[in-house]
């Protein structure tokens, strides 16, 4: 084993293992925990005349210079690989809680280890939060330290709701855990961090994307759950009345164009299209996805993974699609001018486009492509339908009960013209629901399909509000219209509607 003696600031530290150096130093003669994990560093073997120390970062100058001038004896410096030295950090956290909480230390520091791999405290409290949220259906984790305690919640069906909470002084060890599952640097605190892990629970397959930013007192770590092996939703069970799927589907089926979901981030945009696509997909069409991320995967379609870091964003990757010889092409999101025109050449030049848009509702996109620098010409060549959505929660159907509408709910019905009498249901809280009232979610729409008064309008620069009224004029349900219907046929409540949909 090669190393560097001093320092050389001219010359590479050869890189060690920390297997070479085990049984590491403890105790006394280890540096304190926190400037371990702090400063990259650890004491890997000392006697009278030397000592021997590994090192992270081999261009800190200024933490050489120190460690020299602290030890006073002569001294070598070796080169740690990070996942090397963060898997030991990871150990040495989790002992350390351990040994807070009252439990006897093995005297063999290798039965030490082999324990706090599989069966530590910390690695047991990540994997029940993860084993948790799955079997509850939470599509994201939250776990959030705060100077006096660390907060876990679940988003459920769309609402947050902590579920326990954490000791403080654990947080440094969950955090640690997370970084080394998700593959991510355990040392650097100051900048966000992504990564992804994989489990499996059973037969399931889950997929979580970590997302790691500094906050003012800590951290906060966020995981959205993707289960590979859910059965994906059909297009007929999102929620569009029969009348809107109907029209949908034929516009889904016409040879080319532009057709768009519209609506804010969770409002199951991604899910509609992938119905869409479930129905589409067959061995004589060729369907190409551009995607960030790719959360449903599905056979027979080739689906694409954007990559900014490397120059994979939609505009680039759609460029180079086109010479794939698509039937049909999804972008998961027209973000800028690029994107959209691309996206409008595509569908000028014979190919069937879906893409998503964040507008407040259908008839909004017309003047958000627009001002993408889209010519109101070219748009409603292309355009050929809208679908705005979102998601209500549905009353659960193990403990749903007919109640009496307040007079609030009572005057929104009559704004549409629904007698007072009409039967209202809530969820009263079960088992089944975890007290909520709520289990599941379902999409409440307003969808739009142009015609030749439309394309007429969009080139003449009409303003939306009057193409919305056209619209409703010939039967056009809106986004709040269609949550009322909802609320008679007892799928939802009213305080949903009211939620989801503005207006």
């Amino acid at each position: 084993m090669e190393v560097i003696d001093d320092f050389v600031h001219d010359l590479p530290m050869v890189q060690v293992s920390l297997s070479d150096f085990k049984p590491l130093p403890e105790g006394d003669r280890q540096y304190p925990l926190e400037y371990i994990e702090n400063n990259g560093v650890i004491r890997l073997k000392e006697d009278d005349d030397m000592v021997f120390v590994g090192v992270v970062d081999t261009k800190n100058y200024t933490l050489l210079e120190n460690l020299k001038n602290f030890h006073k004896k002569r001294i070598i410096f070796c080169a740690l690989d990070k996942n090397d030295f963060s898997a030991y950090l990871s150990e040495r956290l989790a002992a350390s809680s351990m040994d807070e909480e009252g439990a006897e230390k093995p005297e063999n520091e290798k039965i030490l280890l082999d324990k706090l791999a599989n069966d530590a405290p910390i690695v047991m409290l990540v994997n029940s939060i993860m084993i948790e949220a799955i079997r509850k259906g939470a599509s994201d984790i939250h776990i959030e330290g705060f100077d006096d305690e660390v907060y876990v919640r679940y988003r459920i069906d769309g609402h947050l709701k902590t579920v326990s909470k954490i000791d403080k002084d654990r947080f440094a060890a969950v955090a640690s855990r997370l970084k080394i599952m998700s593959n991510l640097n355990i040392m650097e605190k100051r900048l966000p961090q992504d990564g992804r892990i994989s489990v499996h629970l059973g037969d399931d397959e889950i997929d979580l994307r970590v997302s790691i930013i500094p906050i003012a007192n800590g951290e906060s770590l966020v995981l959205r759950l993707f289960n590979k092996k859910r059965t994906l939703l059909k297009l007929g069970e999102t929620g569009l009345s029969e009348e809107q799927l109907a029209e949908f589907r034929h516009k889904c089926n016409t040879p080319n164009g532009l057709l768009l979901v519209t609506g804010p981030t969770g409002s199951g945009k991604t899910t509609t299209l992938s119905a869409v696509l479930q129905e589409l997909n067959s061995e004589h069409v060729k369907i190409i996805t551009i995607e960030d991320p790719i959360e449903y995967v599905t056979k027979g379609i080739n689906q694409i993974q954007t990559n900014e870091r490397i120059g994979l964003t939609f505009d680039s990757i759609l460029r180079r699609v086109l010479r794939q010889d698509p039937n049909i092409v999804m972008v998961g999101e027209i973000r800028d001018s690029e994107t959209a025109e691309l996206s409008i050449r595509a569908a000028l030049t014979g190919h069937l486009v879906f893409s998503t848009l964040h507008t407040n509702d259908s008839v909004s996109v017309i003047t958000r492509l627009r001002n993408m620098g889209i010519e109101p010409y070219l748009l409603a060549a292309v355009l050929r339908g809208s679908l705005a959505q979102r998601l209500v929660r549905q009353i659960c159907s193990h403990c749903r009960e007919q109640v009496k509408p307040s007079p609030a709910e009572i005057g929104l019905l009559n704004r549409f013209k629904i007698p007072a009498k009409t039967p209202i249901f809530e969820g009263k809280g079960c088992e089944e629901c975890n007290g909520t009232g709520y289990k599941g979610r379902l999409g409440v729409f307003e969808y739009f399909s142009v015609n030749p008064e439309v394309e007429e309008m969009i080139i003449k620069g009409v303003k939306d509000s009057l193409i919305k009224e056209y619209l409703v004029s010939r039967g056009m349900k809106t986004l709040l219209a269609d949550g009322i219907d909802k609320i008679i046929n007892g799928v939802t409540t009213i305080s949903e509607v009211e939620r989801a949909v503005s207006g």
